[in-house]
């Protein structure tokens, strides 16, 4: 398994770290809520197998950390196992236990743990939100980037039109990718510029180069050593002005040997990459299938930004993570129906690989994505599916109509068949994880 997920020291630290936030917050939710409730609970425990460290606490819940940290899990008074199945004692539940509170209190406990990673989501989004601001309007230079042109622009001016075409604004119809679309492709473009107050026009490069802000995990550009900040100048010999053109080239040769030309930092260095098939979503709720070697391209400047309030951090939290919800639906609808390649679907390894590589992007990155994986996380155990969080609410739902639980041995058949369901899931993605290109 170490060698699958390349000797990486920082990519199995990076997946237990990100593992365990996500593991605590949700599990917590679980304990607090129980508690709140009037749920007791023995054990918290960070991790499976030895215990390395324990503590007891003023209400007799053992704290715990084990020795292998991939999950964890809270058992309460009574119950027969970590899983919260039920007790083997005969005797009528005691009020404490999981078996013997009322069914708000134990629905209230186990909704806790995925409402708590939604809420971690949240938090983190309107964080990264909050910390990166809104880009200011108009258009406002920030901080040039490091490019191998000539760049006449200065931190402070305010871009009122690019080539004769207007900047656009958050209420206009145009948008900035459309303006970059209609804009000609050329080494020297025409700004209009407030600057001091005074309004001039100043010719400088192109304001989207093939500049690489970000990769994408698990890429032809990740795996072939492309780092933020490399400018890609030449494909095939012939010299890129803009993303523009990097994006047809890579469309163009579907998959084939790609020669690039890069520069970073001053030095000129030659690449040979082949694009991937990416299943990428729409913003109707579809997906279409384009050849991607994995780079987010930049602007020749990063733009000025003004600090969002509260509120509109929040707003921004909750549609980042209501937008991986939906889009995980929409993901697995497309897979069953074969729309799209079931390689999408990551497993261990998979998840494990992307964390360590979003961790060596930086800090920002690696906080990002366990917001991503801490919404995943909370969606599928809301999945009906016996042993998740969604197959013991199934069974509470049941109670609530019929005024009764499921039989004992109902609910053994069932645990073992939701068991075998999520292992089997389990494998599969693991497969993809290993045999997926």
């Amino acid at each position: 398994m170490f060698s699958a997920l390349g000797g990486s020291v920082t990519t199995f630290l990076a997946f237990v770290v990100a593992l365990s936030v996500i593991v605590s917050v949700h599990e917590y939710g679980h304990y607090i809520v129980g508690r709140w409730s009037g749920i007791d609970a023995e054990v918290f425990s960070l991790g499976f197998g030895p215990v390395v460290f324990s503590w007891v606490d003023k209400r007799g819940t053992r704290w715990q950390l084990a020795a292998l940290p991939f999950g964890g899990y809270v058992k309460f008074v009574g119950d027969a196992n970590a899983a919260s199945v039920g007790s083997d004692a005969e005797v009528e539940p005691a009020r404490n236990t999981m078996e013997g509170a009322p069914l708000w209190a134990r629905s209230a406990t186990v909704s806790a743990g995925p409402i708590f990673n939604f809420v971690l989501s949240i938090l983190i989004f309107a964080g990264i939100a909050m910390f990166n601001g809104s880009a200011k309007e108009p258009l406002t230079v920030g901080e040039i980037n490091n490019v191998p042109y000539e760049v006449d622009l200065q931190p402070g001016d305010e871009v009122l039109e690019i080539g004769g075409i207007k900047v656009p604004t958050r209420d206009d119809d145009l948008t900035f990718d459309q303006l970059l679309r209609e804009l000609p492709v050329q080494s020297n473009v025409d700004y209009l510029l407030r600057r001091n107050g005074e309004e001039m026009i100043v010719t400088t490069a192109h304001p989207m180069p093939a500049v690489v802000v970000q990769l994408a995990p698990q890429s032809a550009a990740y795996e072939s050593g492309f780092r933020p900040g490399d400018v890609i100048t030449h494909v095939n010999g012939k010299p890129i002005l803009a993303f523009l053109q990097l994006q047809e080239a890579v469309l163009a040769a579907e998959g084939a040997p790609l020669p690039l030309t890069v520069w970073r930092d001053g030095e000129v260095m030659d690449f040979t990459l082949s694009a991937k098939r990416v299943d990428e979503p729409q913003p109707d709720g579809g997906f279409e299938t384009n050849w991607r070697i994995g780079i987010v391209g930049g602007m020749l400047f990063r733009p000025g930004t003004e600090t969002l309030s509260f509120g509109q951090a929040m707003n921004a939290g909750v549609n980042m993570t209501w937008s991986i919800i939906s889009g995980s639906f929409s993901g697995l609808y497309h897979m069953a129906s074969g729309a799209i390649s079931s390689c999408n679907m990551s497993g261990p390894l998979g998840i494990a690989q992307v964390s360590g590589a979003m961790a060596r992007q930086g800090l920002e990155n690696f906080v990002y994505f366990i917001g991503i994986l801490s919404t995943a996380v909370g969606l599928l155990n809301l999945f009906p599916i016996p042993v998740l969080d969604g197959g013991h609410l199934t069974f509470y739902a049941y109670e609530a109509v019929t005024r009764r639980k499921p039989s004992p041995r109902a609910l053994k058949f069932l645990m073992t068949a939701g068991l075998t369901v999520i292992l089997s899931l389990t494998v599969f993605a693991l497969t993809n994880d290993l045999f997926c290109p």
